[in-house]
């Protein structure tokens, strides 16, 4: 997979790579970070650098059988125990089993040299008895600033830095050293010297817009490699760290010949009796009132009645009310929910960044592999973002369904115009399908009505289909058939 179109096949054979385990991480850095070579991870107070430095030692344990260090100048021992404990991570049973070694290393008032001949052998020799003692291929060093605070001399700390880094490659160390952000735009590290004499560089960043928290990752240099070069959001969840890769994706995927329902029978017909194709992207739109949530729901019903599962995310309803109104038109969704194939994640889109509920789907995608993902309605999140910015968000995560072959239907509110209010949602263009629902008045009431705008290799009809929707669910009263 490439990153960015920049990656070519082969270009990286050269360099040798440590998987860090992840997620998202080893995509933007084409495989992971160098192997026996450091690693420097900068970023502010807050911003994710211990926790990202111990899964990476965790990740090694668990998924490689590589051992670890970990060397702290900042928390005990005791500390970190509690701080990943919420994360899944028992860094105690580790530590028991000699899988991993941490080591606190407290710096007092007489460690303080501000000139002369000092150098690092001291502490040297107690990283190097840790390693032996669990023989491990892995290491991380937390809070390099504070050992190099007491220096006044620059000369001193690009000495002794790189005599660190020189002995770390000559132990075939994978390793990474962590700082603290330097003061000013274009400091990246504390002494605005680490970054020079690193072999790959990442920034992590922690920033408000809006008063919405979102963590960034950028990987500034990569000695040797290609690599993403933006910037990716990331989450810290109870499974760890996740990074969004959302430049990443290609039009490399498969384009299935199988066929799913819409679970609305006659709605079937209208496709030449075959319903969507498996993995595609179904766009609803309409105004208020004229049925997306149920011809939504309806397709998730029928995802889940053949043993599939089916997540449904939705934007603007409770899972209770959308329970009780879609029971009231005879789908009845809990039966599903209890047997753990439909999964409806209700959140509000103020709640978080445009980007962050792209990454929090992306996660519960990747966890739970359904057969198909619903989105309900997508132009709630117009508030939290640009039509160009959604539109992007959303060619990525339909890339990211369609390259794991799900199926997925979105559906958007329109203003009520027309045809032209749907090409306003930015989407209609991307989707495979794109289904129109109108609601007009006629006659002193009201009349549903839905047309096939598109439907890329399927022969469909052309006419404007009324429907209506009663206890029974969707009724579509005319099955014609023009294409």
């Amino acid at each position: 997979m490439t990153i960015d179109g920049q990656v070519e096949k082969g270009l990286n054979r050269r360099v040798h790579k440590t998987s860090t385990g992840i997620r998202g991480l080893d995509e933007i850095t084409n495989g992971g970070l160098p192997a026996g070579r450091p690693t420097l991870l900068c970023g502010s107070a807050g911003s994710g650098k211990t926790l990202l430095a111990i899964e990476f030692i965790v990740r090694g344990v668990m998924d490689y059988n590589e051992n670890g260090v970990f060397i702290s100048f900042e928390e005990s021992k005791e500390d970190l125990y509690d701080n990943v404990a919420t994360l899944g991570f028992d860094l105690e049973a580790l530590e028991k089993d000699k899988r991993i070694h941490i080591r606190e290393i407290a710096l007092s008032a007489q460690d303080d040299v501000q000139l002369g001949d000092y150098d690092l052998e001291g502490l040297f020799s107690q990283i190097g008895f840790v390693i032996d003692s669990v023989g491990a291929k892995r290491i991380v060093i937390d809070g390099i600033e504070t050992l190099f605070s007491s220096f006044s001399e620059e000369r001193i700390i690009r000495s002794e830095l790189s005599r660190l880094i020189r002995w770390l490659k000559d132990r075939d160390m994978s390793a990474i050293i962590t700082s603290e952000r330097g003061e000013g735009a274009y400091n990246i590290s504390r002494h605005n010297i680490e970054e020079y004499i690193s072999d790959c560089v990442i920034l992590l960043d922690q920033r408000i817009v809006e008063q919405v928290v979102t963590r960034r990752l950028r990987v500034l240099k990569y000695r040797g490699s290609s690599h993403g070069s933006n910037e990716y959001p990331f989450l810290i969840t109870n499974h760890g760290i996740s990074v969004f890769p959302i430049t990443s994706m290609t039009l490399e995927h498969e384009a299935s010949t199988k066929h799913v329902s819409t679970g609305v029978d006659k709605l079937d017909v209208l496709f030449d009796g075959k319903g969507y194709y498996q993995g595609s992207s179904v766009l609803i739109t309409g105004s208020a009132g004229t049925g997306k949530s149920t011809f939504a729901a309806s397709f998730a019903k029928n995802i889940c009645e053949s043993g599939n599962q089916c997540i449904y995310f939705s934007f603007e309803e409770s899972e209770k009310q959308i329970l009780r109104n879609m029971a009231s038109v005879g789908l009845e969704l809990k039966p599903y929910i209890d047997q753990n194939l439909l999964k409806i994640h209700a959140v509000r889109p103020t709640l978080q960044g445009l980007e962050l509920h792209l990454l929090s789907m992306h996660t519960l995608i990747d966890e739970i592999k359904p057969a198909a993902v619903i989105l309900d309605p997508i132009s709630n999140l117009d508030g939290i973002g640009t039509l160009a910015e959604i539109k992007m968000m959303f060619i990525r995560i339909i890339d990211f369904l369609k390259e794991n072959n799900i199926s997925s239907v979105f559906t958007a509110l329109t203003p009520g115009r027309g045809i032209e209010d749907a090409s306003e949602v930015g989407l209609s263009s991307i989707m495979d399908t794109w289904v129109l629902l109108s609601n007009q008045l006629r006659n002193g009431q009201r009349e549903r009505s839905l047309n096939i705008m598109k439907a890329r290799g399927i022969k469909h009809s052309h006419q404007v289909q009324p429907f209506e929707i009663n206890g029974d669910g969707i009724v579509i009263h005319q099955t014609n058939r023009h294409t």
